[in-house]
């Protein structure tokens, strides 16, 4: 664990009482994939009760594209994927000539792919320790700052060692006491793709992550911290069903070696030589029904994506619900395709996903309409009583939620 880097200032920061207590803790929970409606299914108690007495939006819009670690990254920058870089699960960056992929653990871990300020950088440069969980950009020094408290991903870890970790650093003396922390569970993310989100075992994969919610919530209240406590719980995106009767084969049209794919299904990023681009694109373009092509001056305006340059030159979109593949890989995995999948368009409705928060700063019973989730960094930095980054969400886009 990397040491907590102390603030040089003798002032309180901006917006904190500048007390020896401190400002509230933030806990941040992702329930990775879980989607709107699954709050719904009553197998929820736990988070059924949370929002009972604090604030459920009807749904929480993603950033596009619809995916794990941009959309983990903005909820703590309040920046969308195209301002922080992190545009893609897999992506390439022309710069550094190298690509990034969640799976590659020396890319996850080097700060030059993370832009922009994420909530426990800006706590720990005010003298605050945090402790981010498996949170996307955790790993990494960003603008030379790491977290107080960090473990490198390990998707072993139970979600009872998990909530302990969180509870034990709760457990310090209120000095060395972590304010904002995070936990993650990717539970109904990995059975929503391999099952779907309307099977009988994405049920059991929502019961389980309330049940960690629930877990938290009872440590939080025998060591007294629940009514200091904010406790965030979000999801990165929701969950679409897909079909393997329902796939766009890209090597029907153009030649793989060519088009040169950097990232797949089902946002297609293709990074062709300059000669191939125009051969490439006419290839694709108009080819099939379900699969939009543009280039990257023709990303529609409202995904507020293609200025950064980590976006293809090339970029694809399946329609929701359908695949992109090729037949090689699509022969050999039978049982790939007939589940679920995001990344869509963050206009369906299906990719929406969950917040729900309660505490101190929060309403108490309040149901708000579905928001965009770059606001909920600004919402985070309110609750600790730190200033938000410049350019980031505004609160009055989120009206409701905070108490005044």
């Amino acid at each position: 664990m990397a040491a907590a880097l102390a603030c040089t200032s003798d002032e309180a920061p901006p917006g904190s009482s500048g007390s020896a207590a401190g400002p509230n803790t933030v806990v941040l929970v992702s329930l990775d994939g879980f989607r709107w409606d699954y709050l719904d299914r009553g197998v929820t108690p736990n988070l059924d009760v949370l929002a009972g007495r604090g604030v459920r939006a009807e749904g929480l819009i993603p950033s596009f594209p619809t995916k794990t670690f941009p959309n983990h990254y903005t909820l703590v920058t309040g920046l969308v994927p195209d301002r922080h870089g992190i545009v893609a699960n897999t992506m390439y960056d022309p710069v550094f000539d190298a690509r990034f992929s969640l799976s590659d653990r020396d890319e996850v871990q080097d700060g030059r792919w993370w832009e922009g300020e994420p909530v426990w950088v800006t706590a720990e440069r005010y003298g605050h320790p945090t402790a981010p969980l498996f949170w996307p950009g955790s790993e990494a020094e960003i603008t030379g700052i790491r977290p107080s408290h960090w473990l490198p991903y390990d998707g072993r870890m139970s979600h009872v060692a998990r909530v302990q970790w969180v509870l034990d650093l709760l457990d310090l003396p209120e000095a060395d006491r972590p304010v904002f922390c995070t936990l993650y569970f990717a539970e109904t993310d990995d059975v929503g793709h391999t099952a779907g989100p309307d099977s009988d075992e994405i049920l059991t994969a929502i019961a389980s992550v309330d049940d960690a919610v629930g877990l938290l919530i009872a440590g939080l209240e025998t060591r007294d911290l629940l009514d200091r406590t904010n406790v965030v719980v979000v999801s990165d995106h929701g969950m679409i069903s897909t079909s393997r009767k329902r796939v766009v084969f890209v090597d029907d049209y153009v030649d793989l070696a060519v088009a040169n794919p950097v990232d797949w299904n089902p946002v297609l990023a293709l990074w062709p030589a300059e000669e191939d681009m125009e051969d490439v694109y006419e290839a694709l373009h108009d080819a099939h029904p379900e699969l939009a092509i543009y280039l990257r001056d023709e990303i529609p305006d409202r995904l507020e994506y293609g200025s950064h340059r980590r976006t293809p030159p090339i970029l694809g979109l399946a329609a929701p619900g359908w695949t992109i593949t090729n037949h090689p890989y699509f022969d050999e995995r039978p049982d790939r395709a007939d589940g679920g999948n995001h990344g869509f368009d963050n206009a369906a409705k299906g990719m929406q996903g969950l917040f729900v928060a309660a505490g101190p700063a929060f309403r108490n019973g309040v149901r708000v309409p579905a928001f965009s989730n770059s606001h909920v960094y600004t919402l985070l930095m309110s609750a600790l009583g730190l200033p938000a980054a410049p350019g980031t969400g505004d609160l009055a886009e989120v009206p409701g939620i905070l108490v005044q």
